[in-house]
């Protein structure tokens, strides 16, 4: 079910790219909704905020390992894990996925969306912040009702019968 997330993503969010690509010179912008919302075409050669700039083989090399432990760990507990932890880490993967099929092929990431208060950015990169935003609220909701389960569960298989009964 995962997996199928990670390509639809990433599908979206290449088919995007494409469509701005083929219809827009680059640093064009169209206002859809003047002064608030446009849809500007630019190549970012960093990650975030343009960190990293110009660092294409580490911020290839670094997207490739954080991906394939991830995705490793998809795989691994597919089924163990709250649907909550997989579907964020699900997203955070397409998204990542997304830009390093434009960092590797291109040397640079597409980037599209532009509120004007914010750094443009695109469909891979609403996956990665939509992905972190569960993951945030897994780790600080639901995770800590889960361990709370699992160390009573072990608390009272641990117990010593001192009773002598």
């Amino acid at each position: 079910m995962y997996i199928v997330i990670i390509a639809i993503v990433i599908a979206l969010d290449q088919l995007t790219k494409y469509l701005i690509q083929a219809n827009f010179d680059l640093n064009t912008t169209v206002s859809l909704i003047d002064g608030i919302f446009h849809i500007t075409y630019i190549h970012n050669s960093g990650a975030a905020f343009s960190l990293f700039e110009n660092k294409t083989g580490f911020l290839i090399a670094m997207q490739v390992i954080v991906i394939s432990i991830v995705l490793v760990y998809l795989v691994k507990k597919q089924k163990k894990e709250h649907w909550c932890l997989l579907l964020s880490l699900s997203l955070i993967v397409a998204g990542g996925m997304g830009n390093l099929i434009d960092r590797a092929a291109k040397g640079y990431v597409v980037d599209f969306l532009d509120f004007r208060i914010w750094p443009i950015f695109n469909v891979a990169d609403i996956s990665v912040c939509v992905g972190c935003g569960l993951l945030v609220l897994y780790m600080f909701f639901i995770e800590p009702k889960r361990g709370g389960r699992k160390q009573e569960s072990q608390g009272t298989s641990d117990r010593i019968d001192t009773s002598g009964e």
